[in-house]
């Protein structure tokens, strides 16, 4: 939705800026995890009744919060709170998240797999797509059984398909065309 990136950007612009979120990496894991939970629709919904205050909402939100929570990410919940903005919360994390890894030359890819991949594997394919992409990567992997085999990588607006499923894609197109 346009409307929530254009909302969150300024949040997102500000945690970056602020000096006192310490380590941003660990920052935005802190905001990832309240954006998670306000990501959640019966959270939201019960946000959003006029009957309930905004310090009701906020103690919900941090006793549902796994994870122990900085001063400053609590006084970002408190004013998203408050400007009636917390559905836009999992937007500003994930622009936060993009401006922490556009600071530090990161890039998140997603591995899409045919099957399982164990850590030595892994560690080869990130260093060979690290050469491919040019740049440091921050990789998770997601089977996808449907690929038959090989990996599809996506990173950023980038994507790499070795699949066998994108093969033979190619290959009906080829004998069609």
């Amino acid at each position: 939705m346009a409307e929530l990136a254009t909302i969150a950007r300024p949040y997102a612009e500000a945690l970056f800026k602020a000096e006192g979120v310490g380590d941003q990496a660990q920052f935005a894991a802190q905001v990832q995890s309240l954006a998670d939970v306000a990501g959640n629709a019966q959270l939201r919904q019960f946000a959003d009744d006029p009957k309930i205050s905004a310090a009701q909402v906020f103690d919900l939100v941090t006793s549902v919060v796994k994870t122990p929570v900085s001063d400053a990410a609590k006084n970002l919940l408190r004013t998203v709170i408050a400007n009636g903005r917390l559905a836009a919360l999992p937007e500003v994390a994930a622009q936060f998240h993009a401006l922490v890894n556009a600071r530090s030359g990161v890039s998140d890819a997603v591995i899409h797999s045919a099957y399982p991949i164990d850590a030595a594997q892994l560690t080869d394919v990130v260093g060979a797509l690290e050469k491919r992409f040019g740049r440091k990567l921050n990789a998770s992997v997601v089977l996808a059984p449907e690929l038959i085999g090989g990996i599809r990588v996506v990173v950023g607006d980038e994507v790499l398909d070795t699949s066998v499923k994108a093969r033979l894609e190619q290959m009906r197109v080829a004998l069609t065309a």
